[in-house]
């Protein structure tokens, strides 16, 4: 009995020791999300001023969608912008945005210099509606199917071997599927 006290120590060490060393292992990017083939959480943002849409819940029924959260502030954001871009211009990918935390005037601006792709924009001025989709932080991903159920989460910037390796063959898969 005296031995399994002095021998405690150190197996909860090693024990410590095993869970940090797989830890080191995970991507911290690749973030479980409950969410998935979930619907999407009812919300209902306001479009930016000057803009005809904002987005919903009911908005994303119908066609595969990503929806993209971002903000004027975030400096991922400005990164992952282009890829943005070109999945909505030129991979014809219908991509919605909610503008997180941020002044409609710096977001506006921010369009205006980096171009917009957006088929619309909420605003989601507290971040409430980004925390019933599960955002840890700007910016996230999200591919959406016709039915409104969220089939794919991506957490930072994306980038051409994400759009190429995940993104396109799930858009391809999901609308041949309806």
């Amino acid at each position: 009995m005296r031995r399994l006290i002095f021998l405690l120590p150190l197996l909860l060490f090693v024990g410590v020791g095993v869970a940090f060393f797989l830890g080191f292992e995970r991507d911290p990017r690749n973030i479980p999300s409950a969410l998935i083939d979930k619907p999407v959480p009812a919300f209902d943002l306001p479009p930016l001023p000057g803009r005809k849409e904002g987005l919903s819940n009911a908005t994303l029924k119908g066609d595969v969608t990503l929806v993209n959260v971002f903000a004027s502030w975030c400096i991922p954001c400005k990164v992952e912008h282009p890829v943005i871009t070109r999945l909505a211009r030129e991979q014809g990918v219908t991509v919605r945005a909610i503008n997180h935390k941020d002044k409609a005037e710096d977001a506006l601006a921010w369009l205006q210099r980096n171009g917009d792709p957006y088929a619309s924009i909420g605003a989601d001025l507290d971040g409430r509606a980004s925390i019933d989709w599960g955002v840890y932080g700007v910016p996230e991903t999200f591919l959406v199917d016709r039915q409104g159920r969220i089939r794919f989460k991506h957490v930072g910037p994306l980038t051409p071997q994400v759009v190429e390796e995940q993104i396109l063959p799930l858009v391809k898969q999901l609308r041949a599927a309806s």
